[in-house]
């Protein structure tokens, strides 16, 4: 059972940086795949990112390759989304998501547990 709480989103003009972070506190995040998600108004949820358990693994859309990083600390059970680079595109309610085991996937119906979300927007 894992509950995950996301942090970090907020208001950023274009072309500048925020890291979000999703704190797990259930159980141990090993052999947990982390995704992250967002969902902009009037669309469908998009996957954007997700690493496997060990870190050694991850998986970046298109839209945000060479300018997002994902990473996690196992220890601290939390995953962070490093966002460079912004774009007003950009802009939607980032989620995280578990799975346990398995492959990545940018796949929401994947997922077995989700946060809240947080707000990104990026405007001038």
């Amino acid at each position: 059972q894992q509950q995950l709480l996301e942090s970090g989103g907020g208001l950023v003009q274009p072309g500048g940086s925020l890291r979000l972070s999703c704190k797990a506190s259930g159980s141990s995040l090993d052999y947990y795949v982390i995704g992250w998600f967002r969902q902009a108004p009037g669309k469908e949820r998009e996957g954007v990112s997700c690493i496997n358990w060990s870190g050694g693994n991850t998986y970046y859309a298109d839209s945000v390759v060479g300018r997002f990083t994902i990473s996690r600390d196992n220890a601290k059970k939390t995953v962070y989304l490093q966002m460079n680079s912004l774009k007003p595109e950009d802009t939607a309610v980032y989620y995280c998501a578990a799975k346990f085991r398995g492959s990545g996937s940018v796949t929401s119906g994947d997922y077995d547990y989700w946060g809240q979300g947080t707000q990104v927007t990026v405007s001038s």
